[in-house]
Order: structure tokens, then C-alpha cells, then sequence
């Protein structure tokens, strides 16, 4: 399949790419806060300047297009993936840079992993409308399970009998 525009037309319409407040993540943002979690964006201290930075819970999300960050992509790139179709021309350029994009992401979840940050990736394709709720319930899980983990009770609970020890009730007749 050859490309239908001229290079001057596609330079142009791939330049007006952005990198910040992309639909999915303004998908995710949505969400998150519309059920009571707040974030920060793009923080430049946190490493790989994650799109979405919730400090309480140390953890950093990152919301990556298919296509840039090579979603499903084998180091092969014989025949891409599904939701990740490399362009025929000017292949060995594309190859390259979602290679040099994965390394990068790769390092960046390392050393987030390493200062004890848990990372989450969504990707493009698991943001459409069929299966958004269920991967941000999968997300929730992750926020709460990490949120348990960071802030566990160091002394254990005691156990209290309530056979030794009568607990009041909300609604007794007292």
C-alpha cells in the first residue's frame, strides 16, 4: 500500500501530532476524576514525565498511542500488530523510532519501578468505548491495591471477642 499524500502533506499531518492532552488521555483524566481521583500532569521531576502523576498513591500512568509506542510490536516488526500497522514507506525510519520509543519508555518504567513508583500503561486500544469501564475498574484495582501496600498498618489490629467485650451498636435501644 502506497501512501496518498505528498511527503510535504504528510510531514504536515504528522507535525500536528500532539504529545499533551491527547482523547485518551482526556479519556482517562475524565474518568479518574470523575470518580474522586486527583493527579497532577506531566510532571517534569517525576522520571519519563508521566501524562498522570498521583503522588498519594506513588504512582505513575502513562497513557501511550498504539502506534508511537509500538503496542504489540515484536522486536522482529515483521508484521506489526493489530492496533500497530508500521507505514510501508520510509519503513526503516518508522522501525527505528518505535524501537528508540519502547527502549525509552522500557528505561523510564525501570527506573520509576527502581525509586519505588508502581507504573501503569494504558494503551490507545484499550480506551474504546466496548471496554473503557473495564480497564479503568482494572485501573482502580491496581490505584487501591498499591494505596493498601503503602500505607499497611505496621502493628497488627488486636482482635477484639465480642463475647468478652460487648461492642455498642448504631442502633440499640439504650
Amino acid at each position: 500500500m502506497t501512501d496518498t499524500m505528498t511527503p510535504e502533506q504528510r510531514h504536515r499531518c504528522m507535525s500536528h501530532i500532539r504529545s499533551k492532552n491527547t482523547k485518551p488521555e482526556l479519556k482517562v483524566r475524565k474518568w479518574l476524576w470523575s470518580h474522586g481521583y486527583r493527579y497532577r500532569l506531566n510532571v517534569k521531576s517525576v522520571p519519563g514525565k508521566p501524562d498522570i502523576v498521583m503522588r498519594p498513591y506513588r504512582t505513575a500512568i502513562f497513557v501511550n498511542g498504539c502506534f508511537w509506542h509500538g503496542h504489540g510490536v515484536t522486536e522482529s516488526l515483521v508484521q506489526g500488530s493489530r492496533c500497530c500497522k508500521i507505514p510501508q514507506t520510509n519503513r526503516e525510519f518508522w522501525v527505528k523510532k518505535i524501537l528508540r520509543n519502547r527502549e525509552r519508555d522500557q528505561e523510564n518504567y525501570r527506573v520509576l519501578q527502581e525509586n519505588g513508583w508502581q507504573v501503569i500503561v494504558i494503551w490507545e486500544c484499550q480506551l474504546k468505548p466496548a471496554v473503557i469501564e473495564h480497564t479503568m475498574r482494572e485501573v482502580e484495582v491496581l490505584l487501591n491495591n498499591n494505596m493498601l501496600l503503602l500505607y499497611k498498618c505496621h502493628e497488627p489490629i488486636p482482635y477484639i471477642n465480642e463475647e468478652d467485650t460487648p461492642l455498642p451498636m448504631a442502633a440499640e435501644n439504650e
